[in-house]
C-alpha cells in the first residue's frame, strides 16, 4: 500500500523557511506534493529560497502573483482545487496566515479533506488585518492546529477550538538554528555593503498597514532616517511600489541603504550582524529573537507577544519619534528566556501528522 499523501501549501517567503525543515522530515516517512501558488513570484522572494534550503522544487507552480486580495484568493481557491482534484491527498498542510494559508485550507475543507495548520492560534485582535482573517479562518477549517506556545493553546481554547490542538514549539526556530552557521559562514553581504558586526541596523517593512497608508509609510522613513547606524532595507516590492506611488522615493533612497531583496542566508547574515533590526514583519521578530538581535516592531500590536514580555522587542507603530528613540535606545538587554520549543518543532508536526495519518488508514 503507498504511503498516505500529504498536499502542502506555500506561496510566500516565511513559508519557504517554514516548510523546509517539516518537508524534509515528511518525506523521509510519507509522500509529499508541494504546491507553490506563486505569491511570491520573483527570484529575490522565492525561487532562491528553495535553492539555498534545499527545498526540494514544488511539484506545482501556480503562478498567481500580485493582485487584490479577493481576485487572489479566488485564483488560488481555482487552481488549488484543480490539483487536490489530480492529486486527492489524504491531507493538507498550510503555514502562518497568507492568503496561500486561507485558501489552501478552504480547498480542503470543501472537499472534506482533513487540514492541518501549523502556527495555528496566533491573534493580534485586529479583525481588520488581511492576516487575523486568514488565520482564524483557518483555524476554524483545521483539524489538527500545531501551536508555537501555550498562549495560543489559550487563545484557541476562548474560541472553543480544543480538539487537535499540539504544542510543537516553532518550525521557524527549527529552520534558523540549522542554517545560521552556514549563512554567516558563506555570506558575503555585510562585507559586500562595506559593514561590520553591529554598524549597521537591518529594516523590513512590507505590511500592507504601512505600506498602503502613505501617512504611515512617510512616518516609517522619518523614523528609520533618525537612526544613528545606517539602515540596509532589502526592499520588498509592494514597499518600492508604495515609495514611488507615494512620493517616498527620493527621501526613502537618499537616507537608507536601499537594496534588493535578498535571499534567506545573505538575510540571516544580515540580522545576526545588525545592532538591532526595525521591522514590522512577524517572521523577522522572532528570527531576531533567536539570533540575539534587538528588535524595535513598526506595528501597533503583535502576534508574538512573549517576545515583547522578555523585553526583547519593542513595539513602536508608525510614530516617528517612537520609532528614534527606539533606535537609539543603549540600556541592557534582560536576560533571554527560552520561548518556542528547543528546536524540534519539525519532528513534533511529522510525528502528529503520521499518526493522524496511520490512525485514518
Amino acid at each position: 500500500m503507498s504511503a498516505p499523501k500529504v498536499l502542502s501549501v506555500v506561496g510566500a517567503r516565511p513559508q519557504f523557511i517554514k516548510a523546509f525543515p517539516v518537508s524534509q522530515l515528511l518525506r523521509e516517512r510519507l509522500s509529499e506534493t508541494m504546491v507553490h501558488t506563486g505569491q511570491h513570484y520573483d527570484f529575490g522572494m522565492s525561487d532562491v529560497f528553495f535553492e539555498e534550503l534545499d527545498i526540494p522544487e514544488p511539484d506545482y507552480n501556480l503562478g498567481v502573483g500580485s493582485a487584490n486580495h479577493a481576485n487572489q484568493t479566488a485564483e488560488m481557491l481555482s487552481r488549488i482545487d484543480e490539483v487536490v482534484e489530480t492529486e486527492q491527498p489524504d491531507l493538507v498542510l498550510v503555514y502562518g496566515d497568507t492568503n496561500s494559508t486561507l485558501a489552501g485550507a478552504l480547498v480542503a475543507a470543501k472537499r472534506n479533506i482533513p487540514v492541518a495548520h501549523v502556527e495555528a492560534g496566533l491573534r493580534s485582535h485586529v479583525w481588520g488585518m488581511p492576516e487575523e482573517v486568514n488565520r482564524v479562518l483557518t483555524d476554524r477549517c483545521s483539524g489538527l492546529l500545531f501551536v508555537p506556545s501555550e498562549r495560543a493553546v489559550d487563545a484557541l481554547a476562548e474560541e472553543g477550538i480544543t480538539d487537535g490542538v499540539t504544542v510543537t514549539g516553532d518550525v521557524m526556530y527549527d529552520a534558523i538554528t540549522s542554517v545560521r552557521d552556514r549563512a554567516v559562514s558563506q555570506s558575503t553581504i555585510a562585507d559586500d555593503l562595506g559593514y561590520g558586526d553591529d554598524e549597521y541596523v537591518l529594516a523590513t517593512v512590507h505590511r500592507q498597514a504601512n505600506t498602503d497608508d502613505p501617512t504611515r509609510l512617510a512616518s516609517i522613513v522619518e523614523g528609520l532616517a533618525s537612526s544613528p547606524r545606517p539602515v540596509v532595507v532589502p526592499l520588498h516590492p509592494r514597499t518600492e511600489n508604495a515609495l514611488k506611488q507615494h512620493d517616498l522615493w527620493e527621501s526613502a533612497t537618499t537616507a537608507l541603504d536601499v537594496i534588493e531583496p535578498v535571499g534567506y542566508l545573505d538575510f540571516v547574515a544580515l540580522l545576526d550582524g545588525a545592532e538591532r533590526v526595525a521591522t514590522d514583519s512577524g517572521g523577522v521578530q522572532k528570527e531576531a529573537f533567536y539570533l540575539d538581535t534587538r528588535c524595535v516592531t513598526l506595528r501597533d500590536e503583535t502576534e508574538w507577544v512573549e517576545t515583547v514580555e522578555a523585553g526583547w522587542n519593542e513595539l513602536v507603530g508608525a510614530d516617528t519619534e517612537a520609532i528614534r528613540q527606539a533606535l537609539r535606545r543603549t540600556d541592557d538587554l534582560p536576560d533571554k528566556p527560552s520561548l518556542y520549543g528547543g528546536g524540534h518543532a519539525a519532528e513534533r508536526v511529522v510525528d502528529e501528522v503520521v499518526k493522524f495519518l496511520t490512525a485514518e488508514t
